[in-house]
């Protein structure tokens, strides 16, 4: 009898350590930019709601460099999700600029997942120089602060640059020191950009206590050729940037941003995360305006991030389901669902 008993508590010892082994969270690295960006600030907020919303996984919001070095951590098993945009995985899939060679080093394909908000790029100079400079291409010779080195705000107004033939100096610095050195004269212009057409980077915020600074528009015969390149060019009220940017709008540069996760997901996981996201888009929207698109329209905004990187990565079968119980999945990217090798 003693035996038997003995053998019954281990037994249930055991079982109860295996139950409590299956209910426990499980820790999920997801990287995003660096704190003080857009998409750091984005993922904090979304990572709230999941953690709520799906208490089997324990999502940590992890600052890198840049949305590229997440791209490629997750690319080679550091990372279980990342930040991916349409112009890293144009880069990506053709073996170029901040990607070459890396194809290399892939250990697991990036996939899109959820696309989150727009981001449209611009220009800043101070407000004194509105007389001095009238165009994008009058910046030519001129230091110019295009962004961090990894970041893809940069790689995409470096691309319209190119386009327009504005051979400006790139002067790298921290986030933090842009409005001093706008103000010595060390840089002449500077990144500015918005999420959604909505609100703009915490950073670009900050510097904007200090420094009276004016959106830069690009000509109309430049936005002639934006386009012509195959650019979006879109009219963003000054509201977005939350203070007087010395002109009636924006004329910005949008690509589309999402926050990704693989295959190592399920698709079912996948699925709910996003009909998640979709119930709590009001809630995600009113912590950041970033999420704007999202509540508006959720399954159109999936649509548009897919078309944008079709041809660049696969399409993740969670976010297929989703899209075609929405009505907006097109059965010609049937071939672009995403499948375990």
């Amino acid at each position: 009898m003693k035996k038997i008993l003995i053998f019954l508590f281990v037994t249930g010892f055991l079982l109860g350590a295996v139950a409590d082994g299956w209910s426990q969270a499980k820790d999920f690295k997801w990287a995003t930019s660096a704190a003080g960006s857009s998409g750091h600030r984005a993922l904090v907020n979304l990572a709230a709601v999941l953690n709520k919303e799906m208490p089997q996984y324990k999502i940590a919001a992890l600052p890198t460099p840049g949305a590229i070095v997440s791209v490629k951590g997750y690319a080679q098993g550091q990372f279980d999700g990342y930040y991916g945009a349409d112009v890293a995985f144009y880069e990506l899939a053709n073996d170029i600029n901040r990607f070459k060679g890396f194809k290399a080093h892939i250990k697991r394909q990036p996939v899109q997942s959820f696309w989150t908000f727009s981001v449209e790029v611009g220009v800043g100079i101070l407000a004194k120089d509105k007389e001095k400079y009238k165009q994008w291409r009058d910046l030519s010779g001129q230091p110019v602060f295009t962004g961090p080195l990894p970041w893809d705000v940069r790689a995409h107004l470096e691309r319209a640059f190119k386009t327009l033939g504005v051979n400006h100096v790139y002067r790298e610095m921290d986030l933090s020191s842009v409005g001093s050195q706008l103000e010595a004269g060390n840089i002449k212009a500077f990144i500015a950009y918005t999420n959604a057409m909505a609100t703009t980077a915490p950073w670009i915020i900050e510097i904007s206590v200090g420094t009276d600074w004016a959106i830069l528009n690009p000509s109309k015969e430049e936005n002639d050729l934006l386009r012509k390149d195959g650019f979006w060019v879109a009219d963003v009220k000054p509201a977005a940037f939350k203070r007087d940017i010395h002109a009636e709008k924006a004329v910005l540069l949008p690509f589309y941003y999402g926050f990704h996760v693989g295959l190592e997901v399920p698709e079912q996981e996948v699925y709910k995360m996003l009909t998640i996201i979709e119930k709590n888009a009001a809630e995600l929207a009113k912590a950041d305006a970033g999420f704007k698109q999202i509540k508006e329209d959720m399954p159109g905004f999936q649509r548009l991030g897919v078309e944008a990187a079709l041809n660049f990565v696969p399409i993740h079968p969670g976010l297929a389901k989703y899209m075609r119980e929405r009505n907006v999945w097109d059965s010609k990217w049937d071939g672009r669902i995403a499948k375990p090798k």
